[in-house]
């Protein structure tokens, strides 16, 4: 067993990128130190592949969800769907689910529609959600007021310093990954020093938001370690003080032992 022991709080392992060594991903995984992977859900017809490739490893961790950059191709009944896929298949957590004001031909209007309905299926079976959010923060924070969602991760975080902090104060926890491996990251670099490390959680969005030392390449839930060590690196705590809080963070969220019996 690694000394280190790491959670990838967002990589989309089920997806076709990783088809050809999805094992030997995992492998390296395992080697690297990285024992719970969470694999989040996109499209409603993605999720029986997702729930599979959940199957086929005890380190994954499936969520289900309707992300908003892919409104088009969700179906009005999709929220029905997702309802059944709760109640029969108890995922870690709702989503991939928020908000993206970045991409300007969606509907902003039919994205918190799609956003409400989900946290509401969410909050009522008390599991967690994992947030999108780009250019939407106070539209989100303002969304999550609202409900009685018992918190989660906001991936891939940018916003603000005080909107961070809105999100802490709402339960939530802050995903940080292979962005902050980039010198140029001046503003993450900062959040990353100003936040509580108990408000820290490692992700990679795996194939997509590869580190400095992949870029151009797939991303893969195994450069985790490199994206802890550029959090190490902006930190003053110890390494294994690093470690072990991001992954008491995450453990905070997501309830693992519910789905490791």
């Amino acid at each position: 067993m690694h000394p280190m022991n790491l959670i990838d709080t967002h990589a989309h392992i089920d997806v076709a990128a990783f088809d050809a060594d999805r094992s030997a991903v995992l492998e390296h995984c395992l080697h690297a130190g990285i024992s719970h992977i969470v694999v989040p859900g996109i499209m409603a017809n993605t999720w029986d592949k997702l729930r599979e490739t959940c199957a086929s490893s005890p380190a994954l961790y499936a969520s289900f969800g309707l992300h908003p950059v892919y409104l088009e191709q969700h179906d009005p009944d999709d929220i029905d769907r997702l309802a059944e896929y709760i109640q029969q298949y108890r995922p870690i957590a709702v989503g991939e689910i928020g908000l993206d004001f970045y991409c300007q031909t969606l509907d902003r209007n039919r994205q918190r529609t799609l956003f409400e309905a989900q946290l509401a299926l969410a909050a009522h079976a008390a599991l967690p959600v994992l947030l999108h959010v780009r250019k939407s923060h106070d539209a989100v924070l303002a969304c999550l007021r609202k409900t009685t969602v018992t918190g989660g991760i906001c991936h891939a975080f940018n916003g603000s310093l005080q909107q961070a902090h809105q999100y802490i104060n709402l339960g939530f926890k802050l995903g940080f990954g292979g962005m902050l491996s980039f010198a140029h990251s001046h503003k993450l670099h900062r959040l990353a020093q100003q936040l509580p490390l108990e408000a820290i959680v490692l992700e990679t969005d795996a194939p997509d938001m590869a580190g400095a030392a992949h870029y151009g390449q797939r991303n893969s839930p195994e450069y985790l370690p490199e994206y802890f060590q550029a959090l190490v690196k902006l930190r003053t705590e110890s390494m294994s003080k690093i470690a072990a809080q991001t992954t008491a963070n995450a453990e905070a969220v997501f309830d693992f032992s519910w789905t490791d019996t």
